[in-house]
């Protein structure tokens, strides 16, 4: 089964129609939204001009067949914990939420869907760029 997690940019790329993103959403078996990435969109769309067309879109998404949201464990904890000591160590430090979202991705045994190559900082993090 292919399990997929997306970034809140591949959501953005989603929702504003870029096919690869989807090609990877339909290539899936289960897409996962993190409840980081659900925060960063809502705190988008209060930001913008489409509030409400966006918050639809969304609901519409999060009721596709396979789309699931994900929230924190302890053990996403550990694993935030390890990544964020790594990255420092190595003194490559990227977005916080973005550590959390690896996090979620590595427990989940997920893809991360991301167009951020920073991502690429993060040892044992799986992600694809969808071009």
């Amino acid at each position: 089964m292919k399990t997929i997690v997306l970034d809140t940019n591949a959501y953005s790329g989603y929702s504003a129609g870029n096919e690869a993103v989807l090609r990877e959403i339909l290539a899936a078996d289960r897409v996962l939204l993190s409840t980081v990435v659900l925060g960063e969109l809502y705190f988008g769309f209060l930001g913008g001009t489409k509030l409400e067309q966006n918050r639809h879109l969304l609901k519409a998404f999060l009721g596709k067949p396979g789309v699931e949201v994900f929230g924190m464990t302890e053990e996403t904890s550990e694993i935030f914990g390890e990544l964020q000591d790594a990255l420092k160590r190595k003194g490559t430090p990227i977005p916080i939420n973005d550590v959390w979202i690896a996090a979620q991705s590595i427990e989940a045994g997920a893809t991360l869907v991301t167009p951020d190559a920073h991502f690429g900082q993060i040892a044992g993090l799986r992600f694809r760029n969808p071009r």
